[in-house]
């Protein structure tokens, strides 16, 4: 009787672990104060040590700094942000973003990501390609989820070119407490769709402008996650949302 042949292992499929957060450089500064602060008030005001550690720890989560797996494939567009998809509506551009220069004259979709003081804020670049434009325009300090912050407010604008010239065109918007917006890259600067591309202190919104042929592919009220979640595709149709 002939020996049984046993089955061929397949190679192990390598698991993902989790990691802690690192703590973004430009935030850094920031947790070393308020945990000098800490170690000071032992001496003088012990009654706050608490509290200024509270403090310390909740800069380091406002600037953490976690790794993200983006999606890779044709026709994809990133979300930028973190956060809570408010709008979704058919808007004309910003006098920033238009013009054949940038992206038109005619509307575009725009999808906005509001950031609370409790989403991450770095922002990550939607696609592959060329910063045609970085744009930055002091203004108010409005409450962020208004419609009207997207004209009113301090805010910065991107349009980032793929290797197809299809431009996508999104903004950093300020919030009610944020008081600095940076820019991690400059125009004529090659980036990587889900790369870092800059951050919004202490509460926040990004605006996406989707160009025409693409369908949006995610729901008001949705979260979305930076540099993951695929805020929009080329062809099909978009999607609706159901709350539950």
């Amino acid at each position: 009787m002939a020996a049984s042949i046993p089955p061929k292992q397949s190679p192990e499929t390598p698991s993902v672990k989790w990691r802690f957060p690192t703590v973004h450089p430009e935030g850094r500064k920031f947790v070393a104060i308020a945990l000098v602060f800490a170690a000071s008030s032992l001496w003088w005001f012990d009654f706050i040590t608490w509290p200024l550690l509270g403090l310390a720890l909740f800069v380091a989560a406002f600037f953490r700094d976690p790794v993200r797996v983006t999606p890779q494939g044709e026709g994809l567009i990133v979300s930028p942000a973190d956060g809570l998809i408010t709008m979704i509506e058919r808007v004309n551009l910003p006098r920033e973003l238009a013009g054949p220069n940038a992206l038109g004259d005619k509307p575009m979709v725009r999808v906005s990501v509001f950031m609370s003081v409790f989403d991450v804020h770095i922002n990550r670049t939607p696609i592959t390609g060329t910063v045609r434009h970085v744009i930055y325009v002091s203004g108010k300090f409005l409450n962020a989820d208004l419609d009207k912050a997207s004209e009113e407010n301090e805010r910065q604008y991107f349009v980032v070119e793929d290797k197809n010239g299809v431009r996508v065109g999104f903004t950093q918007i300020a919030g009610l407490i944020a008081r600095r917006i940076m820019a991690f890259t400059k125009s004529g600067d090659m980036v990587v769709a889900g790369q870092r591309i800059g951050l919004i202190r202490f509460g926040s919104r990004v605006d996406v402008f989707v160009p025409e042929g693409y369908a949006v592919n995610v729901a008001l009220g949705q979260r979305a996650v930076a540099g993951e979640t695929v805020l929009a595709r080329k062809g099909g149709q978009d999607v609706t949302g159901v709350s539950q």
